[in-house]
This record gives C-alpha cells, structure tokens and sequence, in this order.
C-alpha cells in the first residue's frame, strides 16, 4: 500500500545518502527471486545496510521472505551511541503503511510546574494589537514576565490563565489554556518571559441576541502592562516540535492557531535565535497554510513574509484569506480549499517519515481537511483513516482545535 517511488527522494539527496543497519531474524531466502549479497543464517540474526530512500522497499522485501526486523540503526550518523531504534510499525497484512523514524531519545517536557491552586503571579511587560485597520475582531501578543520563578516550556504548549474577579456564582473564574506563542526561550531570549496570541471572543446570544464577550479573553485582552496575571501550567505534549533539524514541517492554521507556528518558525529561523541555540540549526523544509478572513487579519504577517524572504528554500508562506480570495469553485478561499489544492504535493511530503504535520486553530477545519487528503489518498489505492491513524501512532500527525 505504501508507494516506495514516493517516499524515496533522490539517492543523492543528503537524506538518500543515509544509511541504515536493519537487524534481522526468521529470514528464509528463495534462490531464484531473492537474490542478494548478505549471506542469510538459518537462525539468529542477520544485519542489513539499506540507504535511506530503499528503506521501505528492502522492508518489504524482508517481509515477503518471513523476515522480522528487530532493529534499525543509523550508522552514518554522529551521535548514534551504538543504540538501535525499535522497528518500524507494519499493518496486519505484513505490509508497511508509513516507515516510522527511529525514535529520538525522550526529553524532559515540564508539565504542570504551577497548578490552579497555587498559580503563578506574573506581571505583564506589553500587550500588543496585532489586527490592522480593517481587519475583523481583536487579537493581542501579550508578553508576561516570568522572572523570579521557574516556569519554563518548550514549543507547542499551552499556558492556562487565571482571570481576575469572580462568575456569577461568586466562585474564582476558571482557567482557559492558550497555546504559547513565543519560543522557550521567549521573545527576548532571556528565558524569562513567554508570549500568547489572544482574540477577544465575542458572539450573539442565541436567546437575546446580546453580544457577549469571553471573560477570559476580554481580561487578556484589555489588560495593561505591569498589571498581575496568574498563571499556570505549561501542559500539552500533543504539538512538541521534533528535535530533527532535517524535518519536514507542515503547518495549517487558522487564526490565533498561527501561535504554537510563530514559535516553531522563530526558533527555526530567527537570527537571534538561530545564534544563541547553536545545537539546533533548523535546515529542512517549513510550509505554513495559514486562514484568515482578511489580509488585515494575517497575524505576525510582516515577520513571516521577511522569514519566507530570507529562507526561501527551507520556508513556505501559503495564505487562505476568505473574504479576499475565492476557490477553483468561485466561492471563499478557505484553508481546507488550500490543502486541496495542494493535496498531491502535501501527500507526496507525507510519505517521508521526516515530515511531521501540525493542525491548530478552529476545529471546523479538520473535516475539510480531511476531506481533502481522502480523496487524495484514495487516488493512490489508500484509506486516509488508516494511513492517518497509522502517522499519529508514528508521532507524526498532530492536532490542536478548539
């Protein structure tokens, strides 16, 4: 099922040059239709060198003759420390959908290091419009002091907030999470600050057709330097980016979902960033689909567009503005119209155990989405579903909507 013409590259590709150790055992090889050079025991393990872009098809082939491949190590690179990695996950009928990765040695994720009960107060440096005239609704970058604690996070968490004043019961409001912004190094790469993308949430009553307006959000919002904020957390494993400089990153965002991607982006391509963590040197691919109902509405846009300018090999911009743009149909250009129409390219990527895929922002986005990369999937005799699922065992798809 699994297309190895698609997944392979080019042999002189930086990652086709790679090689590979497969440790094997059970193989049983047929004179005549599998030939090869490695001589096969009858018991024990057997050890194969496979380049990186004939992973998939020297694993089918193992397959096909009864192999089970124990392990898989890299051989060519620095930093292997004689570890093998787990081998790769198959379907029940034998065949591989996706070639998982070898796994990189688990890091430590702070979780949690200050609970609603006992928040963090932390004051707030600045707090920033991001909307410009004639853009819809109100967005902030609110940047808070963390100095004198030890919150810390790394990109793809969330932060919760603590609002000030009591509900309508006379009970301490609750928290709400939003997903950081800033890299966790945090905008002034002091290690003492963390950012978040807030959009006041407003909407009609049903009932009275009264506007309201979030508590969480208007608190944030509104808020004035220097003023406290509680603070807790950071939570979330769901969105870490991988520590692979060479991976493949695929953005789709919409709105404030642009938050945990600014991070990703910065740490990937910031100078200042790039100068003061000189252990990760970003230099793969980053393609961030972004939806916004207005060019006004493109958050961080002047930033990005000077990174897309700057990288323009390793960086990709792609905007869905749907009051702005219209589809193929004549109807709004909305992000899953985006992924559509780039559905083969995305596919193809997706084929790479290096690429990683990354959904954030309103949760109407997921079943176009997917709407979009089934029929793709079909196309080449896949069920996305499956193919999906098997990518998020893999630790390669991740989604976080609201």
């Amino acid at each position: 099922m699994y297309n190895p013409s698609v997944s392979g590259g080019s042999a002189t590709s930086v990652s086709g040059s790679r090689l590979y150790r497969y440790e094997v055992k059970g193989l049983r090889q047929n004179a005549e239709t599998d030939k090869m050079d490695n001589p096969i025991r009858k018991s024990g393990s057997v050890f194969i060198t496979v380049p990186y872009n004939r992973m998939n098809q020297e694993m089918q082939r193992i397959t096909r003759m009864g192999g089970e491949i124990v392990s898989i190590t890299p051989v060519n690179e620095a930093d292997t420390n004689g570890q093998s990695a787990p081998a790769a996950a198959q379907q029940d009928n034998g065949k591989s959908m996706t070639q998982a990765t070898p796994k990189a040695k688990k890091k430590d994720i702070p979780v949690n290091l200050y609970k609603p009960k006992n928040p963090l107060t932390a004051k707030v440096i600045s707090n920033e419009p991001l909307v410009d005239e004639g853009g819809s609704g109100i967005v902030q970058h609110i940047k808070i002091d963390l100095s004198g604690s030890d919150y810390h996070y790394v990109e793809g968490q969330s932060a919760g907030i603590i609002p000030d004043g009591t509900d309508e019961k006379g009970k301490p409001h609750k928290l709400r999470l939003y997903s950081i912004a800033s890299t966790q190094h945090g905008d002034d790469l002091d290690d003492k600050t963390v950012s978040l993308c807030v959009r006041q949430l407003e909407y009609q009553d049903p009932e009275s057709g009264e506007t309201v307006y979030g508590t969480c959000s208007s608190f944030l919002c509104n808020i004035e330097p220097g003023a406290e904020v509680k603070v807790t957390g950071p939570v979330g494993k769901e969105m870490l980016l991988p520590d692979d400089e060479d991976a493949k990153v695929i953005m789709l965002a919409t709105g404030t979902g642009i938050a945990p991607f600014r991070a990703y982006l910065w740490r990937m391509f910031k100078d200042a960033e790039r100068e003061a963590n000189p252990e990760y040197q970003f230099h793969g691919k980053a393609w961030l689909i972004f939806g916004v109902p207005y060019t006004a509405n493109i958050l961080y846009k002047e930033e990005l567009e000077e990174l897309q300018a700057k990288y323009p090999e390793n960086f990709e911009l792609t905007y869905a503005i749907s009051r702005e743009q219209q589809n193929a149909e004549g109807g709004k250009m909305y992000i899953q119209n985006r992924v559509a129409e780039n559905a083969a390219r995305i596919w193809e990527m997706i084929q790479d155990p290096k690429t990683h895929t990354y959904m954030c922002g309103l949760k109407g986005m997921e079943d176009g989405i997917d709407a979009a990369m089934a029929a793709e999937a079909e196309k080449n005799g896949i069920d996305w579903n499956e193919f999906r699922k098997q990518m998020k065992k893999e630790h390669r798809w991740h989604v976080e909507t609201y």
